[in-house]
């Protein structure tokens, strides 16, 4: 048997780092009941931690709900909705066993990391989203790049849009995402444009819109899962975020249950 010499090997990895990726496949519509699902799953997290509600620009103190030990298998389940923790449940089951044990490390409990891309990402799959059209994350940044990612190749398909906030008003099922950095993006082209370079960001799910109010509802806000109310003109449309504040950068228009073949193009419903 001829053995395959140097040259050869090299044409053979060249020709393969050459040849083209096979396309993602398209994402696929889902009935109105998948966002209504999503609606109530978000509405009863919020219920479980209290009804928390607060007035954006209010600073009240931490809940500190989180560090509960009887919450803790609430936010182990947003966890266990990520592919990647970030060690988030080994740092934590630890710390909650030493909370079961009154050691005063375990009043540290899902106090690192942040957990709320996390929380939506558990919404989103508790609602029967799959991962091909929502991608769990750890991170805020990295699903937003993706459902970005999905609707410039699948514009006609993709059930999330990304849309300026100065261009729609939040309806409920709709994501509104903030940038919390230092020079914060303040368009969702911009983040396009980013190269996929970390950002600490921030979104929420809205629940619940209206003249001169949105509201939201978001994990590990307070400490727990809090609903969020913004103001909005007469008209339903974001006011901008005041000076220190998030900036919010996104609207990802949310079409579950308003594209064809359950909902024909054009004939959208609020």
């Amino acid at each position: 048997m001829r053995r395959t010499g140097p040259a050869l090997l090299l044409l053979l990895l060249l020709a393969a780092c050459a040849a083209p990726r096979p396309l993602p496949e398209p994402p696929l519509p889902y009935p109105p009941a998948a966002r209504a699902r999503l609606l109530r799953i978000a509405e009863a997290e919020w219920a479980d931690w209290g009804r928390i509600a607060v007035t954006a620009g209010q600073r009240p103190p931490s809940t500190r709900a989180e560090s509960d030990p009887a919450n803790f298998p609430r936010v182990l389940a947003y966890w266990r909705a990520v592919p990647q923790d970030e060690g988030a449940i080994a740092r934590n089951r630890r710390l909650y066993a030493e909370a079961l044990a009154g050691d005063p490390r375990g009043a540290e409990l899902w106090q690192e990391p942040y957990w709320s891309a996390a929380f939506v990402s558990w919404v989103m799959a508790a609602a029967g989203i799959d991962r091909r059209e929502f991608p769990p994350s750890a991170a805020h940044s990295r699903y937003v790049d993706a459902l970005i990612a999905d609707a410039l190749r699948f514009p006609a398909s993709a059930p999330f849009l990304p849309r300026s906030p100065a261009e729609i008003a939040p309806r409920p099922g709709d994501l509104l995402c903030a940038d919390r950095g230092r020079v914060p993006i303040r368009d969702w082209r911009e983040r396009a444009a980013d190269a996929g370079r970390f950002r600490p960001m921030h979104c929420d799910i809205v629940v619940e819109a209206g003249p001169g109010f949105v509201d939201v509802i978001g994990g590990n806000v307070l400490d727990a899962v809090t609903r969020t109310r913004f103001p909005a003109d007469a008209s339903g449309y974001l006011l901008p975020a005041p000076p220190g504040a998030p900036v919010f950068f996104a609207v990802f228009e949310n079409r579950l249950g308003r594209l064809p073949p359950w909902m024909p193009l054009g004939r959208e419903t609020p």
